[in-house]
C-alpha cells in the first residue's frame, strides 16, 4: 500500500518530504502537493511540515550525487507544476541514492530520468521565452511593470536575468496566472504577492509619456518589417500566439 506525503507546494516543502521518506522509512511513498485529489489506494497519510534544515540536507546530498546541474533539473521539474511531477522526480532521487557511483542522469533507459529530462527542456524553453518576450511599461511612480502568463512557474529562475539586465531602474514582473511577482527596488529582488485587481490598477496608471514611447516602438517594429520576407508560420513557431497580448509591438493602434 502507498503512503501519501502531502506538502505545501514549496521547493523546501518537497525536499522536506524527501527527507522524511527516508527518516520514517516509507516503503512505497507518493509525494503530492496539498489540495490535490488523493490516490484511490494508499495505506496512510503523512502531512509534511516544511523544515528548512531538512530541506538543506537533501539539497546538499543531491548536489553531491547529481551535481549542480542535476539539482537544477529537479527544481525545473517541480516548476512544471504538473500534477504528478513529484513521482518521477522522487524515483530519480531514490535511484541516485541507491546507486551513488552511477551516472544516473545519463541513463536514458530509465523512464523517470527521461521524464525529468523532458521537464527540464520544457521549463528551460519557457525561461528563455520569458526573458525574451517580457515588455515593460512605465507607471506613474517610476516603476517599470510587466505582466506574463507562463505555462510553467518560471518566476524564481528569471529573477537573475532581469536583475543583471535592468540594474538601474525599479521594476516589477507580475505572473497573472499565479498572482505573484518579482519586485526590484535597486537593491534586491523580492517575491511579492499581489492580487489581480491591484495589478490592473497599477498598469492603468501609466506615466505621462509611456503611451508616446509605446507608439514609437510599434511604429519602429512596423516600419522595419520586410513584407516580402514575411513568414507567418515560422514567426508563430518562434513567438507563439499565447504571448502576443503582452507584446507591445503586437498591440497596434
Amino acid at each position: 500500500m502507498l503512503t501519501l506525503l502531502t506538502y505545501d507546494h514549496s521547493l523546501d516543502g518537497f525536499f522536506t518530504a524527501v527527507f522524511e521518506v527516508y527518516e520514517y522509512k516509507f516503503e512505497n511513498p507518493w509525494i503530492r502537493k496539498e489540495g490535490l485529489p488523493e490516490p484511490a489506494l494508499f495505506g496512510g497519510l503523512h502531512r509534511v511540515i516544511t523544515d528548512a534544515k531538512k530541506a538543506e540536507r537533501v539539497i546538499n546530498k543531491l548536489k553531491m550525487l547529481l551535481g549542480e546541474n542535476g539539482l537544477r533539473m529537479i527544481v525545473y521539474g517541480l516548476l512544471t507544476e504538473e500534477e504528478h511531477c513529484e513521482k518521477p522526480i522522487l524515483d530519480v532521487i531514490r535511484y541516485a541514492i541507491a546507486h551513488p557511483q552511477k551516472k544516473v542522469l545519463a541513463d536514458m533507459t530509465n523512464l523517470s530520468v527521461l521524464k525529468l529530462e523532458r521537464y527540464n527542456k520544457q521549463v528551460n524553453r519557457e525561461k528563455h521565452r520569458m526573458e525574451a518576450f517580457v515588455r515593460f511599461r512605465l507607471i506613474a511612480d517610476s516603476v517599470f511593470v510587466a505582466e506574463i502568463e507562463p505555462d510553467f512557474n518560471v518566476m524564481p529562475i528569471i529573477a537573475k536575468h532581469f536583475r543583471q539586465r535592468y540594474q538601474d531602474q525599479k521594476w516589477m514582473i507580475f505572473d497573472r496566472k499565479r498572482h505573484y511577482g518579482l519586485y526590484y527596488d535597486l537593491q534586491s529582488v523580492e517575491l511579492v504577492s499581489i492580487n489581480h485587481q491591484q495589478s490592473l490598477d497599477k498598469l492603468s496608471n501609466l506615466a505621462s509619456d509611456e503611451a508616446f514611447y509605446s507608439d514609437l516602438w510599434r511604429i519602429y517594429f512596423d516600419k522595419t518589417s520586410i513584407a516580402s520576407r514575411k513568414n507567418s508560420r515560422l514567426h508563430v513557431q518562434h513567438v507563439p500566439k499565447r504571448y502576443w497580448k503582452y507584446l507591445t509591438e503586437k498591440n497596434f493602434f
